[in-house]
């Protein structure tokens, strides 16, 4: 089992909660009853295309870990770098062949996000306005690939997807400062990003005659992401920014509940929520970013 850790944590399990929270998202904003077995499909399509992401994001970045972070699975010498590519590949390729046997626009919907991915990682990773940008894109992406089981939704809820971009966006803009600390400027434009969403989020459930049902699902998101973020702004050194990126990345599951419940599906938003625990314990088992 010790051999099989640095694997494992190449895929970064706390993360892929909240992948799958992504999807049932995406399917409670398309209005769909959850009675279809096949759409399992598009969960384990999820879990591909976020594990070999994340992989091959530390197989562009070995030079630079073996500088910055020696203790990774890849520099440590505990994955050699040729199985890291190899597992990497193996399981985007999986994202697109489950998400392509639940339907062909679900299957192009995966093959976008992986070429984005490859995309975020290989080029844009560490430029200030595309790293952000392509990450929020496959995040965007994947809220898409849950709605994709309804693909009428899109006419009318397809904008949406563009909301996770700039959540990711600022999670991605304060992560860039995590190594060695950043500027208060990023992490007020970070909150900015943040306040859009949360602010959406009431607008929809208000259209939707859910406010009230949502409320409390955006406040609690609100304060879990804000508080460490402002002790970032109040001490931007590495370890506290990292604490918050940490929450942003977690804490898109009580985002994708607020989703949920604003569209009137509480009890999906019930099950996305007890997804939260177990994505925590796997964060202290398992690095996060």
């Amino acid at each position: 089992m010790s051999s099989l850790k640095p694997y494992i944590q190449l895929t970064r399990p706390a993360n892929l909660v909240t992948a799958v929270a992504d999807i049932l998202a995406g399917m409670a904003i398309a209005q769909f009853t959850f009675a279809d077995l096949p759409a399992g499909l598009l969960v384990i399509s999820t879990l591909g295309l976020y594990s070999g992401g994340v992989v091959m994001n530390d197989v562009f970045d070995a030079k630079l870990d073996s500088i910055e972070r020696p203790e990774r699975p890849i520099p440590s010498g505990k994955v050699p770098l040729r199985s890291a590519t190899l597992m990497g590949i193996s399981l985007l390729f999986l994202g697109i062949l489950a998400a392509a046997m639940f339907s062909f626009t679900s299957g192009m919907i995966a093959l976008v996000v992986a070429v984005l991915t490859i995309i975020y990682n290989r080029f844009a990773k560490h430029s200030v306005f595309l790293g952000p940008l392509f990450m929020g894109l496959c995040r965007g992406g994947n809220l898409l690939l849950g709605m994709s089981v309804v693909p009428e939704s899109f006419d009318k809820w397809g904008w949406i997807a563009l909301l996770p971009i700039a959540y990711i966006g600022a999670i991605t803009l304060i992560s860039q400062d995590e190594v060695h600390g950043g500027k208060r400027r990023t992490l007020y434009i970070a909150a900015f990003l943040y306040l859009i969403v949360l602010v959406s989020q009431l607008a929809i459930a208000r259209s939707q005659g859910n406010i009230l049902l949502t409320l409390p699902f955006v406040l609690l998101h609100a304060w879990l992401i804000g508080r460490p973020l402002w002790n970032a702004v109040q001490n931007p050194v590495g370890p506290m920014i990292g604490k918050a990126v940490k929450a942003g990345v977690i804490y898109l599951i009580v985002m994708n509940a607020s989703w949920c419940v604003a569209f009137g599906l509480w009890p999906v938003a019930l099950a996305v929520m007890a997804l939260l625990p177990l994505s925590i314990w796997l964060a202290k088992a398992f690095a996060v970013t």
